[in-house]
């Protein structure tokens, strides 16, 4: 008998994941920049939403392409702190201002 899938863990906010929470899978290089077909990691909605309303798809390909980079983000670490202490299945709208584009 197989044995059931485990709960994922967003690699971003180390919170789990559940199945009937929003998710979606990030590619860590754009698509637009060269990563289609590349590796992507799955994340709560929330927390990929916020990946882009802090950085554009160049500094994305250029500067941010691993999670350990993206946590080193000054917004990005802020968000995470934030949503650390929020239930596996929190959702809202994105804090704060869009980058500007």
């Amino acid at each position: 008998m197989p044995e059931p899938n485990p709960t994922p863990i967003c690699p971003l906010c180390s919170r789990p994941i559940p199945a009937n929470v929003p998710q979606s899978l990030h590619h860590l290089i754009p698509k637009l920049k060269g990563g289609k077909g590349g590796p992507t990691v799955l994340l709560h909605h929330i927390c990929h939403r916020e990946i882009h309303a802090a950085l554009t798809e160049a500094e994305l390909a250029r500067d941010y392409a691993t999670i350990d980079a993206l946590r080193s983000h000054p917004r990005l670490a802020r968000f995470i702190a934030w949503v650390r202490k929020r239930p596996p299945g929190f959702s809202s709208r994105v804090p704060g201002k869009r980058r500007k584009r």
